[in-house]
């Protein structure tokens, strides 16, 4: 794997742990809506260093969680239950972006991020592992 290669997918690791920091922030300080927002991008962030590990990306999120499941989960190289924290993630964000009046439990959310902090932690690790 190229120098180049490795830096991008160390920063999209770091940025995806960062922005995990971030959603529990936003979280402590009463803002549900936008730390749902957060924590899925955590998880995207590691989705997309994973994607380069193998040299893949797409311009869409669904294209990306397409690429995700095909190359990592079905043949077993990321837990699928694990996995499903993506899922739940997307859709989390999605209710919080694009929904009106949505209300978000502070407690549901403190265990959304620590699916996603599992979820980061396992993406870190197989990244990491790639050459």
């Amino acid at each position: 794997m190229k120098e180049e290669t490795r830096r991008v997918i160390e920063y999209r690791l770091s940025r995806a742990h960062r922005t995990l920091d971030a959603a529990e922030l936003l979280l402590n300080q009463g803002f549900p809506e936008e730390a749902s927002s957060r924590i899925y991008y955590g998880t995207f962030y590691s989705v997309v260093a994973l994607l380069t590990t193998k040299g893949l990306k797409s311009s869409k999120h669904s294209g990306v969680m397409a690429l995700f499941h095909q190359e990592f989960v079905k043949p077993g190289i990321f837990p699928r239950e694990l996995a499903r924290a993506l899922d739940r993630t997307f859709d989390s964000r999605l209710g919080g972006d694009y929904e009106d009046f949505v209300r978000f439990e502070t407690d549901e959310l403190r265990q959304l991020l620590e699916q996603a902090r599992a979820f980061v932690a396992k993406a870190d690790e197989i990244a990491r592992a790639a050459d």
